[in-house]
C-alpha cells in the first residue's frame, strides 16, 4: 500500500472518530459499569429463554420434527437474543473506539 493510501486511511479514521463522537457522545449519557450490568443481565435472560425453548421442544417431541409453531417460537427467541447481542456489541464498539464518554470508578 502506498504512503498516500495509508495517509488517506489515517485521515478517514480520524474523521470517522470525530463524526461518530460528535453525534453519539451528546446523544447518550455517560455510562458506568453499573449502567451496563442490567444490559448484560437482559442478554443472559434472553439466551436462557432461547436455550430453554430448544430443550422444551426436544423434551415434548424428542423423536419428531418440530412443528412449524415450535420453530416459529424458537426463531422468535433467537431473533430476540441475536438482536440484543448485536446491540450490546455495538455499544462495546462505541466504548472501545472512544465515541462515548464513560464514568471511571473513583477510589
Amino acid at each position: 500500500m502506498t504512503v498516500s493510501n495509508n495517509r488517506l486511511l489515517l485521515e478517514l479514521e480520524k474523521y470517522r472518530r470525530e463524526i461518530n463522537r460528535s453525534i453519539i457522545n451528546p446523544a447518550i449519557p455517560e455510562l458506568s459499569l453499573e449502567d451496563l450490568k442490567p444490559l448484560l443481565s437482559m442478554v443472559a435472560h434472553t439466551r436462557a429463554a432461547y436455550i430453554r425453548e430448544l430443550l422444551d421442544i426436544a423434551r415434548i417431541s424428542p423423536d419428531q420434527v418440530p412443528s412449524p409453531d415450535q420453530i416459529k417460537q424458537l426463531r422468535a427467541c433467537r431473533e430476540t437474543f441475536d438482536e440484543l447481542v448485536a446491540a450490546v456489541n455495538a455499544l462495546e464498539t462505541v466504548i472501545q473506539r472512544d465515541y462515548l464518554d464513560v464514568k471511571t470508578r473513583e477510589r
